[in-house]
């Protein structure tokens, strides 16, 4: 089934409302108990708000634990030249100083992404598909391939996370490569694959993380 398919459609979007659904519920004790550490370890909200681009270029707010202390979003007064020039290469930052101990616990362990749960259940973002970006990453792809990027929903889980997400960078062009992919793919099977192996996946980057911790 092709991703244009209005049974794909109708297909996808029912299982991102009764996976949503059920993960919001199952994970209920563990999103209390990490909003009470977020707020207990510094000031500032508890649920972070990103502006990222959505299918068809619209703006979304997408919503994560927040990991970072307060006003860290400010990138020029938080990093120095070094991490600025390493987070421009990749939108994302190793070793981020602005993480909290909560924060870096709750990243690895990928718990600060539970808020997402909600905007798949409000229909911005779906269980699989691309990593919703910004704009400034939008700008590493030409106008053809952000009209493939965004012709789907982002999701929580995808292709780039689960088969690449530690060697596909956008430097080497993997990144790119495996986000278009699955837009160019996209069907009930391949999430299907994808749904099933993320925890396999997810388990083994916890383990990559904390060995890289020591």
């Amino acid at each position: 089934m092709k991703k244009t398919g209005s049974i794909f459609r109708i297909v996808k979007r029912s299982t991102d409302i009764a996976g949503a659904a059920v993960l919001l519920v199952a994970a209920a004790p563990v999103c209390v108990a990490a909003a009470l550490m977020v707020k207990a370890e510094t000031p500032g909200p508890v649920i972070f708000i990103h502006r990222r681009t959505g299918k068809d270029g619209r703006d979304i707010s997408v919503y994560k634990f927040r990991s970072m202390h307060a006003g860290s979003e400010e990138l020029e007064s938080s990093l120095n030249d070094d991490q600025l020039e390493a987070y421009y290469r990749e939108y994302t930052l190793k070793d981020d100083p602005r993480v909290t101990k909560t924060g870096r616990l709750l990243r690895r362990t990928y718990l600060d992404e539970l808020p997402q749960l909600y905007n798949i259940l409000h229909g911005e973002m779906s269980l699989v598909g691309p990593r919703p970006i910004t704009r400034q990453e939008l700008e590493l792809y030409t106008e053809d391939e952000r009209r493939r990027l965004l012709s789907v929903k982002p999701g929580l889980t995808g292709y780039w996370q689960v088969f690449g997400k530690m060697r596909a960078t956008y430097q080497n062009g993997e990144r790119k490569r495996m986000e278009l992919f699955y837009s160019d793919h996209a069907s009930a099977i391949f999430d299907l694959i994808i749904l099933l192996l993320t925890p396999a996946s997810a388990l083994n980057s916890i383990i990559k993380k904390g060995r890289g911790k020591n």
